[in-house]
């Protein structure tokens, strides 16, 4: 496929207008001036050729959640609402919440997402099925004090490893989960990280995210979450650390010595009343910082373009100072260092070699007109609508309303018979 005649945000951030870019086999194989032969030729005129975005903390099957618990503090919202919901949650209602997540994910240019789940099997059977790239672990907790392999979590935890990392030609990475410091214990942390290290797989974990659970970990153990996992060893392979808002001293310190990525999650934790995070304070140590959107159960949607914004301004707001977190920076975020979060370092680029993970955006409406700065516009003036083109992999997933690798009408029919469903039962 040949992108003509098409503006490209290049590996370098730079915008440049009236190129060609071929797509062969998967792969980003030419940007130019020339017109190298293709099967299919996309007019680009009044469009930009960028990477697609990295979403790096989401639950997608949630969106059978969406708009369920409203107005809650988190803990209420988590125990009166979410779990009671979630206990009645079967594989095939998890595999069609995540196919809706996948529909609403390539309808936003997103490409790949963390998440952290459980029914393993199922969300694997959805991102193959969707085409989309997804890191997916299994998210352990320990309430009862078992022995860390008596848990059903890590026996499932262990058997999606074994069968699925780096299925679906790559597209599917399975990574270890522990849920958070406040719903398991310290056996179950150093088992969940002695494991992780030994297989070489990466770790996706909640770590601050309200203030509750930081003091209270605090009172538990004398030293802050981020301190605690450390010393468990969740942060002896590459880690997501979700959220991050309550952190403090001493933690950007350990998180920079452990190469920990950050996921901010603005939308949902300021819906939550969780806070906002210190990106400046985290890119100052020099900490890789990307964004997530977390589930459309606290958020309420995948609009990446929208968490952005909200990103970049949160920021602003949190240190009262309008020139940090510029959109240069808070592109690099969705893009570039998401993928690499994610383990995919030949992605998140508009660069020859590179996965066609791309996504283009329509610059010829009237709220992106005039463009002094094509990526302020990008951050602060486009929407999720502007989103016309998301491929995956070199394969087109969704086009101008249109998704070519699902029925989007018998999705959205089975995520409604299981809601209902659910809802008779509560």
């Amino acid at each position: 496929m040949i992108f003509k005649n098409i503006s490209v945000m290049d590996e370098g951030y730079n915008v440049k207008s009236g190129k060609n870019v071929l797509v062969e086999e998967g792969i980003i194989s030419y940007i130019g001036d020339d017109m190298p032969y293709g099967d299919e030729v996309y007019d680009g005129r009044g469009k930009i050729l960028m990477s697609g975005f990295y979403n790096c903390h989401g639950h997608s099957p949630m969106t059978l959640m969406r708009g369920y618990g409203e107005s809650m503090s988190l803990q209420d919202w988590l125990n009166k609402k979410i779990f009671p919901f979630e206990a009645k949650l079967t594989g095939d209602d998890v595999y069609w919440g995540t196919m809706l997540a996948m529909a609403e994910s390539f309808q936003y240019g997103i490409v790949s997402t963390s998440d952290m789940y459980y029914f393993t099997e199922d969300m694997v059977r959805a991102i193959e099925d969707s085409g989309a790239k997804s890191n997916i672990s299994r998210s352990v907790t320990n309430f009862t004090g078992d022995d860390f392999w008596d848990l059903e979590a890590a026996k499932e935890a262990k058997d999606a490893f074994e069968r699925f990392h780096e299925t679906c030609d790559g597209r599917v990475r399975i990574e270890m989960s522990l849920h958070g410091e406040y719903t398991s214990d310290p056996d179950t942390a150093k088992g969940l990280a002695e494991y992780t290290s030994e297989i070489g797989a990466a770790m996706h974990v909640h770590v601050s995210e309200t203030r509750q659970e930081h003091e209270e970990c605090k009172e538990r153990h004398g030293k802050t979450p981020v301190a605690y996992l450390s010393e468990c060893g969740i942060f002896d392979t590459p880690t997501t650390a979700a959220h991050c808002v309550w952190i403090e001293g001493d933690d950007y310190e350990i998180l920079k010595e452990k190469g920990v990525s950050v996921a901010v999650n603005p939308i949902s934790n300021m819906k939550l009343a969780s806070g906002i995070a210190d990106v400046p304070a985290l890119f100052r140590k020099g900490i890789n910082v990307v964004i997530g959107t977390d589930s459309v159960a606290s958020n309420n949607s995948l609009d990446f373009i929208e968490e952005m914004k909200v990103f970049a301004v949160a920021s602003k707001v949190r240190n009262m100072d309008p020139t940090v977190v510029t959109p240069l920076e808070t592109i690099r975020c969705a893009t570039e260092r998401g993928a690499l979060c994610q383990g995919r370092a030949d992605c998140g680029k508009v660069k020859e070699g590179y996965r066609a993970d791309l996504i283009v955006l329509d610059i010829d409406q009237p709220h992106m007109i005039p463009a002094h700065d094509i990526l302020n516009n990008i951050v602060y003036s486009a929407s999720g609508s502007d989103v016309l083109l998301t491929m995956v992999d070199g394969k087109v997933v969704y086009r101008d309303g249109e998704y070519t690798t699902m029925d989007i009408e018998e999705v959205k029919a089975r995520v409604k018979e299981s809601t209902d469903r659910i809802l008779r039962s509560l």
